[in-house]
């Protein structure tokens, strides 16, 4: 039997007094500066509940493995264009960040619920 394949996560708790929506110098709220600190890892799944940052968090994350980590394009695939829409350009930078996200729509064939976006590292 082969040794199962870990795959590092980030849990995070919530104390509900606010400190959460509180953003770090790069403007990274608390969850998403504990994802991004575990940016060097191959695989990452990050579970937080729904309009807690995970887009933006995966922002930060891909914008330094563009720059810093030698790949050369980001390709983001979601369920279903509403998500999708998410990930709209960004400009990190004006909340402290060092680079903004810049995206390229791109559209799967045959699946409209499909949306794929290409981000570069524009600093």
């Amino acid at each position: 039997m082969s040794n199962p394949i870990t795959v590092p996560s980030v849990s995070v708790t919530y104390a509900q007094d606010g400190t959460s929506t509180q953003p770090n110098a790069l403007g990274m709220r608390p969850m998403q500066e504990r994802a991004y600190q575990k940016r060097g890892e191959q695989y990452l799944l990050i579970k937080s509940p729904p309009a807690s940052g995970k887009s933006r968090a995966l922002m930060f994350i891909a914008l330094d493995k563009l720059a810093n980590q030698g790949l050369k394009q980001v390709l983001i695939v979601v369920p279903e264009k509403s998500i999708g829409s998410s990930f709209h350009d960004e400009s990190l930078s004006q909340f402290g960040f060092w680079a903004d996200w810049q995206v390229e729509p791109k559209w799967g064939k045959g699946s409209e619920a499909a949306t794929k976006c290409h981000a570069t590292a524009r600093t």
